[in-house]
């Protein structure tokens, strides 16, 4: 079976009697839409409309489809450009100006690229599960093109496709290709579901994937003699106040500890390597535990957990984390660890109760005070225990006393 038709097989493409896969087919979920067509379309990159085969099983009927995942959030119609596929002869397809040999997909940059957790959750993880089974033979056409985020990904796009990025402003004209994808397949937070797709691809694939892409050396625990520790720093919201005394406790307890500023974090290619080389990271709940991706196979991720964040730190890093193969600890904060007891007091229902911020004064307000406002004074004694485990976990022991 080809790719696209792989592909057609997942979106519900059938066969006919003499075993011609249907020419289009579509699918669509909570998140996304993704429309596949195994037998040549014209692109219009200047309107951005696909002209594709019709189907006698199928209705004649045009779609309109904005390429990028979570479309459940309605705004993100009224950001992402759309995509117009008219399906069958209603009119005369325009002329080729340029014809391509390999499959195209279409989707979009999208509104939250160059935050690394929507980079990686809702475009990178998408492009590897609808493209790599293409073994790079296949064009990207990418409408709301930012130039910024193929430059800082330009290793993954370089390993998914062998073909230069399609920026439709500025390769206007009518383009030829064999067969297209519109849309991209979305599965969870920073998740693939092994059994959605029948190349059966999971997030221990993807790592491979960007280890290859990255040129990473190190794949499992086995291959590190001594524990390193990554500390993640910040500079703003969710900093550690203590980081010195932090340090002080992690070295200690025997880790080599390596502390990272936010300007490292900028260069991925850089950063993956020091990712790569650690064999317990530390972060408080923000973004840039999405680099958990770049972790060796059985390291430790602890993640600090402020008042109010334990959902999205289970489920956007917590749960993803062990589908990677890796060992996760979380570390729950006390409330007198949190810097907000000091801007609004110890028995404020900002401390005492939450859940009941958000259900009162709604999740942008909850947001703010949280993510915005919140910093962690961690206890320096109890953490440690955390540290204990983690250590454990990496094949070693902390030193008695």
């Amino acid at each position: 079976m080809s790719p696209i038709d792989q592909l057609h097989a997942y979106v519900g493409g059938n066969e006919t009697d003499e075993g011609e896969a249907t020419r289009f087919a579509c699918h669509s979920d909570l998140h996304t839409d993704v429309c596949v067509s195994n037998r040549p379309v014209r692109i219009d990159t200047l309107t951005m409309r696909i002209y594709a085969p019709f189907s006698q099983d199928m209705p004649q009927t045009n779609r309109i489809i904005h390429p990028y995942p979570k479309k459940e959030e309605r705004w993100i119609n009224r950001s992402v450009s759309s995509v117009q596929i008219l399906q069958g002869s209603i009119l005369p397809p325009p002329h080729c100006r340029y014809t391509h040999n390999v499959t195209a997909v279409v989707f979009s940059s999208g509104l939250f690229s160059g935050n690394v957790f929507h980079d990686f959750s809702e475009l990178i993880i998408p492009l590897f599960l609808t493209s790599r089974h293409f073994q790079s033979r296949l064009h990207f056409i990418v409408t709301d093109f930012k130039p910024v985020f193929f430059n800082k990904y330009k290793k993954i796009f370089s390993h998914l496709s062998s073909y230069e990025v399609i920026n439709p402003a500025a390769n206007v004209g009518v383009h030829c290709f064999p067969g297209v994808v519109v849309g991209l397949h979305y599965h969870d937070h920073l998740a693939i579901n092994t059994t959605a797709i029948p190349s059966g691809y999971s997030m221990l694939d993807f790592k491979q994937f960007l280890r290859e892409s990255y040129n990473l050396k190190v794949r499992d625990m086995s291959q590190m003699e001594k524990p390193v520790l990554v500390l993640v720093s910040r500079h703003n919201s969710r900093m550690f106040l203590n980081e010195d005394q932090m340090v002080t406790m992690m070295r200690a307890l025997g880790f080599t500890v390596v502390v990272t500023k936010p300007d490292m974090t900028a260069n991925i290619d850089k950063f993956s390597k020091i990712i790569n080389s650690c064999s317990v990271l530390v972060a408080a709940h923000r973004a840039g535990l999405t680099n958990i991706v770049f972790l060796p196979q059985g390291a430790v991720m602890v993640q600090v957990v402020g008042l109010s964040l334990e959902w999205p730190s289970t489920n956007y890093y917590g749960n993803p984390a062990t589908e990677m193969g890796l060992n996760y600890l979380e570390y729950k904060i006390e409330p007198e660890e949190s810097s907000l007891i000091s801007l609004y007091g110890r028995d404020n229902p900002i401390i005492t109760d939450p859940p009941s911020i958000s259900a009162l004064r709604g999740m942008l307000v909850g947001r703010a005070i949280y993510l915005g406002e919140q910093n962690f004074d961690i206890n320096v004694t109890r953490f440690r225990n955390t540290l204990v485990k983690a250590l454990e976990l990496t094949g070693h022991s902390a030193p008695s006393g």
